[in-house]
Parts: structure tokens; C-alpha cells; sequence
């Protein structure tokens, strides 16, 4: 199944929300992972540029996005970015691809 990292900004508010009144974030992003079938690995908070970062796994990229859509869509972030990451054995795969066709092929 593919992995994902996400890394996100919150609003002003959405932080003063989180100070005024404790909130578990881990679970709430947990949750919407599951709805689409997804499974959480890792959720941290961070500092500089982006606020969080996660890791997920869907089985199907549209499922991650449907998660993302409705995640960002409540308004609470900033920024949003998702990177689809690779497996060493994927990318091992993908690169022994990259060099057959390069062997094979003078036009590529």
C-alpha cells in the first residue's frame, strides 16, 4: 500500500484553540485517516515551517486524497502539503526499471 507524509500549518486561531482547550490531534487525524480505509503510522508536531508532520498508508492514492480534501476542507490549516514516498525496495525497483530502458533504448 502507498505511504504519505503530510505536513501542515495550523491557523492563529486553530492554535489558540488547541492552547485554550486540550485536544488530542493525533486521534482526530487518526480518525479521518481510518474512514478512508487508511492507517496512521506516525504523527508529530514540528517546528518551522509546517506545524505537523504524519505519516499514512492508503491503498489507493484517491482514498488519500479524499482524506486530505476533508481534513483541509474544516478550515483549521494554513498550508498543506502530501508527498507520495516510495519503499527502498520500490525505489530499487523503479530505478532497475530507469536502467533497462536506458540499456535497451538510445533515445531516452
Amino acid at each position: 500500500m502507498p505511504f504519505f507524509m503530510h505536513q501542515w500549518s495550523y491557523k492563529e486561531t486553530q492554535v489558540r484553540d488547541m492552547v485554550t482547550e486540550r485536544q488530542n490531534r493525533e486521534e482526530i487525524i487518526r480518525a479521518a485517516t481510518e474512514v478512508f480505509g487508511g492507517k496512521l503510522h506516525h504523527f508529530f508536531f514540528s517546528f518551522g515551517e509546517f506545524d505537523g508532520v504524519a505519516i499514512t498508508e492508503f491503498d489507493d492514492p484517491a482514498k488519500a486524497l479524499s482524506c486530505v480534501a476533508t481534513v483541509v476542507g474544516q478550515g483549521r490549516l494554513k498550508d498543506w502539503r502530501t508527498t507520495p514516498l516510495l519503499t527502498p525496495d520500490e525505489a530499487l525497483r523503479a530505478f532497475d526499471d530507469a536502467r533497462a530502458v536506458l540499456r535497451d533504448s538510445q533515445d531516452v
